[in-house]
């Protein structure tokens, strides 16, 4: 293993962990419209790494990678994020699942970018990993937005049956 593919993977198991901690404490405080919207553009800023020449891939790769992210891992963060409205305020109600997709996510990112690694220089890997994560965050905050706006304008609805529901 090389220095490039251990970094890789220790920042993998930071940004799990991170992920996890800062869901947990999320739970705790209400939602708004402004904590759904900023971590995606937050996040964009990092396609300014490919302004880097080595960093760059085919648009074909970048595509693939953000249907992938869109389309199969937003799919369980999705399905465990539910709003609830208490005491006047949406709060995202805690999923005991969630931990656990995010670890089986990390496993499968960390497979993935080990295989991936044999096709692809590392700095190519962690490009293609980003716009995968993007698709999956963009989607997942994008059904966060269409539930919290439903969350507040029926209150009613979402104390009683959920928001994902």
């Amino acid at each position: 293993m090389t220095v490039g593919h251990v970094t890789s993977l220790l920042a993998s198991l930071l940004g799990g962990l991170m992920i996890i901690f800062l869901r947990i404490r999320a739970a705790k405080k209400p939602v708004s419209l402004r904590k759904i919207v900023i971590p995606p553009l937050g996040m964009a800023t990092g396609f300014s790494m490919f302004v880097v020449p080595d960093i760059r891939i085919p648009w074909l790769w970048a595509l693939i990678a953000f249907s992938v992210g869109a389309a199969f891992f937003s799919v369980p963060l999705i399905r465990t994020s539910r709003m609830e409205f208490l005491d006047g305020e949406v709060y995202i109600k805690r999923s005991k699942a969630f931990v656990w997709i995010i670890f089986g996510m990390l496993a499968l990112r960390i497979l993935l970018h080990d295989w991936i690694g044999n096709y692809i220089s590392v700095v190519q890997s962690a490009g293609v990993f980003f716009i995968l994560a993007f698709g999956m965050i963009l989607t997942w905050r994008l059904f966060m937005l269409r539930a919290y706006l439903q969350a507040v304008k029926t209150p009613a609805a979402v104390a009683h049956k959920g928001a994902g529901q």
